[in-house]
């Protein structure tokens, strides 16, 4: 499976979500597809996860709520936001096939975050037209 994307869009696709997200403060950014694969990770150097757990995981919740959506007449809920105590998970739709989860802390503000979210998603999206 590689959806179109050639080394260089992966090269892109990093340094999008390393100057848009891991310079702000996030923890860790991977962008997977909707079956929980991994497509693209970057972090910040301090935090260690499991990301085959959470690719897997992020996608199972992404079907879940996109069920919800559909049971109460929605077309999607495009974004999801867990949060936790000192870290907090953001899920957005990228487009029908990929999902971009980040990983952050409480030093980083929910808005700003989902400020850079959008303009880094409109970035990976435009590399395909």
């Amino acid at each position: 499976m590689n959806y179109g994307i050639d080394q260089d869009r992966l090269v892109t696709i990093d340094n999008i979500i390393k100057e848009d997200l891991i310079e702000i403060g996030v923890d860790y950014a991977f962008m997977i597809d909707t079956a929980g694969n991994t497509i693209a990770k970057c972090d910040s150097g301090g935090q260690d996860y499991d990301v085959a757990s959470l690719a897997a995981l992020a996608a199972g919740n992404y079907a879940t709520v996109d069920a919800m959506a559909k049971i109460v007449g929605e077309q999607e809920f495009s974004l999801l936001f867990h949060k936790g105590k000192n870290i907090s998970i953001h899920f957005s739709t990228i487009n029908e096939e990929f999902l971009l989860i980040i990983l952050f802390g409480k030093e980083v503000s929910l808005g700003f975050l989902r400020l850079k979210v959008a303009e880094a998603i409109e970035k990976i999206r435009g590399l395909w037209k």
